[in-house]
């Protein structure tokens, strides 16, 4: 093992001479407070439920008898998030006498806008228009679509096959997207039988977020369609057969003009981050702040578009494992801080996320709303799922070893001893709260014991944790925490890794602006950069964090689904203009990608 001389010295002596050995944490307090946080009594701790706010208030009440300071509110911090859609009194389709029946014959989509369209109905295939090297189909060409109903099938032409160069674009906000582009005024959408043989139309689910498409935006069934399809003589099944076989567009005017109207009621409810404060005894250190989390939200009672891997099974999804096991280690380690007589040099701020399960929303709005100012915050430490140990593997995952330049050296000095390995993984990019601190230049650490076959499921229970083997992960926790609270400098960030995602269902762009988006859509006038990655694209063309995208090479961009359909359309090498509000001020940059 290989230290630069200095960092060698530094470590050993505040590793070795400067940090006792931390004494065992509590097993049996790790269990009590598991088995209250995924009892059936808080019904899956989804936010904005009554059961969400009996876990928030029982977390700031352990923060408060440990003795620590509450922050925001009384130890609350408030977000306000949409928690249910559902559809108003004023949905309505019908054409020449004929008249649909909701949620039989048509549905408004969640992400829908409001407003009502009397126009003729234009059948655009798949709803593509896509031109690059390799692919190149536009349902549009040729079709005046202004003002206009466009009815789209759902999915692409090449579904037996997981490599399609299809997949990209077949998203239904990509489509929606197109056809805005093409100034069209709603779209009807029409599941085809090779995307599922039954004649069901799209569950309405909750996106968390309220990010609406900018035009009516309704799923019609198929015997709905070839309603309106009648006087052509031509069905949705013969339409697709026809597509399907030919690979080419196949699109027309029906004749037909539909008056329609989508009515959807958005619920919000407040939730609220836990905060609590122990502040640091050294008068050099105590303004740097180390922050220890968990999220303590779940999936409520699963059901489609919960992100239960059971949809079709409406059951308590207690989260035993995901994430009370983190919370009840953030408790614990609260605990032991505040009442060891070695109190911390450096404070520390304890908090409890909500919403991480839609979103990162409450570390997103913690680091958009810090109750202390974030450049005064050295270090995260991330806890979600650490409370199902693999004995087989024998070893628990520490993301964030990357961040920075000292993390990845200073946690193996602590590793001797233990009784199980730790696999180290320099990555800040991750599907939890740790991201949203690292996408502003924190250094972070997430400690992680791994997925697991119940995961999002109904069946991640308390019964199912090794609580002796999370004692002893707090134990070696608290090691790292202190050995980076002793250190005599704060950790020095570094970029360490990068967003990617694939699949049929996902995305893999071919291109990046190489920045972290704000994937929460906390911004309205456009989509806001998060964070930039060093040298890439964004960086080199000037492109800010904080700066606010608002189109790209003169098309719109009003959120994250309209930016990354826009990417879609790139090719490595072009140069692009990225319009930008800047403090206030609009600018135009030129980017090379």
């Amino acid at each position: 093992m290989r230290f630069h001389s200095i960092l060698t010295a530094l470590f050993l002596l505040y590793s070795v001479s400067g940090i006792s050995q931390p004494a065992a944490l509590s097993a049996r307090d790790l269990y009590s407070d598991v088995r209250f946080l995924a009892s059936d009594s808080l019904r899956g701790r989804k936010p904005g439920t009554p059961e969400m706010a009996v876990a928030a208030a029982f977390i700031r009440d352990h923060f408060k008898a440990d003795g620590l300071k509450l922050m925001g509110d009384e130890g609350y911090q408030w977000v306000e998030i949409v928690t249910d859609v559902s559809t108003g009194e004023g949905n309505n389709l019908s054409f020449e006498g004929s008249m649909g029946i909701l949620r039989k014959d048509f549905i408004p989509l969640s992400f829908s806008s409001n407003g009502t369209l009397n126009a003729p109905v234009i059948f655009a295939g798949y709803g593509f228009d896509i031109e690059t090297d390799s692919l190149k189909w536009s349902d549009y060409k040729g079709l005046d679509v202004a003002g206009k109903w466009v009815m789209v099938l759902r999915a692409d032409p090449e579904l037996d096959n997981p490599g399609s160069k299809f997949i990209p674009y077949s998203d239904i906000r990509s489509k929606v997207l197109t056809a805005k582009d093409r100034n069209a005024a709603g779209i009807l959408l029409v599941t085809p039988r090779g995307y599922e043989k039954e004649d069901k139309l799209i569950p309405l689910t909750t996106e968390n977020n309220d990010i609406t498409g900018g035009i009516p935006v309704i799923n019609i069934s198929r015997n709905f369609a070839d309603k309106i399809l009648k006087s052509k003589d031509i069905n949705i099944d013969s339409l697709e057969r026809l597509m399907v076989q030919q690979k080419q567009p196949y699109s027309f005017a029906t004749g037909i003009n539909l008056t329609g109207s989508a009515d959807l009621i958005q619920k919000k409810e407040k939730t609220a981050n836990v905060i609590a404060l122990l502040e640091g005894y050294d008068p050099v250190f105590r303004e740097e702040y180390l922050v220890i989390g968990a999220h303590y939200d779940h999936l409520g009672m699963g059901g489609p578009g919960s992100g239960s891997r059971m949809p079709d099974t409406n059951a308590v999804h207690n989260g035993a494992d995901d994430n009370a096991s983190g919370t009840a280690m953030v408790l614990e380690l609260a605990r032991y801080f505040a009442s060891t007589g070695e109190k911390p040099k450096r404070s520390m701020i304890f908090v409890a996320f909500t919403g991480e399960e839609m979103g990162l929303i409450g570390s997103k709005y913690f680091v958009g709303h810090p109750p202390i100012e974030l450049k005064k915050i050295k270090a995260m430490f991330n806890f979600d799922m650490v409370g199902r140990f693999d004995k087989e593997k024998n070893s628990i995952s520490v993301s964030g070893t990357g961040t920075s330049v000292e993390a990845d050296s200073l946690m193996k000095l602590q590793e001797p001893g233990l009784s199980f390995s730790v696999v180290h993984s320099p990555d800040g990019y991750g599907p939890s709260d740790h991201a949203a601190f690292y996408t502003s230049n924190i250094p972070v650490l997430f400690f992680n014991t791994g997925v697991h076959t119940d995961y999002h499921t109904p069946l991640d229970d308390t019964d199912k944790l090794d609580f002796e083997a999370e004692q002893e992960i707090g134990a070696f926790a608290v090691k790292v925490i202190r050995a980076v609270d002793d250190f005599p400098r704060a950790l020095t960030f570094k970029e360490s890794g990068k967003k990617d995602g694939t699949g049929r269902g996902g995305r893999k762009l071919k291109v990046t602006l190489g920045i972290m988006p704000d994937f929460a859509g906390t911004e309205r006038k456009g989509l806001r950069v998060d964070g930039i990655t060093k040298d890439g694209p964004a960086d080199k063309g000037g492109l800010k964090k904080g700066d606010i995208i608002t189109g790209i090479n003169g098309l719109p961009v009003g959120n994250i689904y309209e930016y990354m359909s826009r990417l879609q359309k790139l090719k490595h090498g072009m140069t692009i203009s990225v319009e930008i509000i800047r403090e206030e001020k609009q600018q135009v940059l030129i980017i090379q990608l």
